[in-house]
């Protein structure tokens, strides 16, 4: 248990099937509408502390940990997008949420769009945090695009790892946050690192959205959102262009974050 600007956090953990330990931190009033967050691949829960910090009061926040990142433990051979909405979900279960907004940062927010179909009564926003609209990763891909994605992981997953930083770093991005970003994320535990690659590039985004009611509002950094998105999503995502840094904004802009999110949960 620690202490916040927000007041007593607590860290928690709720128990799945197959030895998965799923940490998360809990900050606010137990009884309060409920704020998810779903850290990016082979990042984690504590991404979010200086955000949750932010956020106004009258909130519970639940920064969730996924399986086999950060303090979340499992021996899973199940690596899907579905799976992790189901680590999610237990977290919603094992706090008696009644209703939430899930908001996730790249990966996590094809996460918080699984948990949105899987508890349509339960979430009655979804947010993502850069993510939805790079059109080369999360729309179901071809065969040969999905072999290329994966072999680039298989044959050398440092160099794949470092390509996602730099395409998610626009120009002027500082070149050492840059290398701090890619040293975290290489050492993701493994093999569930590839595994959750594998179970992205997998991912039906749109069959998922066409059984996901919710409002979807995306945060995108404007430097990193092409007109090709807009015009194949405008009508469904709400995408928002943002000038908060680099494709993990969240991290180096957490105030301005947070009242992006606050804004989004006064809307429901």
């Amino acid at each position: 248990m620690t202490t916040t600007s927000r007041g007593t956090s607590e860290n928690l953990v709720v128990r799945r099937a197959d030895h998965t330990t799923i940490r998360y931190t809990a900050a606010g009033p137990a009884d309060a509408p409920a704020l998810v967050l779903v850290h990016g691949w082979a990042c984690d829960r504590r991404d979010f502390d200086a955000v949750t910090g932010h956020l106004p009061g009258g909130y519970r926040v639940l920064a969730v940990d996924l399986a086999e990142h950060g303090e979340s433990r499992s021996t899973r051979d199940v690596w899907t997008i579905e799976e992790f909405a189901r680590d999610v979900a237990a977290v919603l279960e094992a706090e008696s949420v009644t209703t939430a907004v899930v908001a996730g940062h790249s990966h996590g927010a094809a996460v918080a769009v699984e948990v949105g179909r899987l508890l349509p009564d339960t979430v009655s926003h979804v947010i993502a945090l850069d993510a939805l609209h790079y059109l080369s990763l999360f729309p179901a891909q071809s065969e040969e695009q999905t072999r290329a994605t994966l072999g680039m992981f298989r044959d050398d997953f440092a160099a794949a790892v470092r390509g996602l930083v730099e395409g998610g770093s626009p120009a002027g991005t500082d070149p050492a946050l840059r290398d701090a970003y890619f040293e975290k994320m290489v050492v993701v535990r493994q093999p569930a690192g590839l595994r959750a690659i594998e179970g992205l590039v997998h991912w039906d985004m749109d069959a998922a959205l066409r059984e996901t009611k919710q409002p979807i509002t995306v945060f995108g950094i404007r430097d990193l959102v092409t007109q090709e998105a807009i015009d194949r999503y405008g009508d469904r995502f709400d995408i928002v262009l943002v000038d908060l840094g680099s494709h993990h904004f969240p991290v180096e802009a957490p105030e301005a974050t947070a009242k992006l999110l606050a804004d989004v949960m006064r809307r429901g």
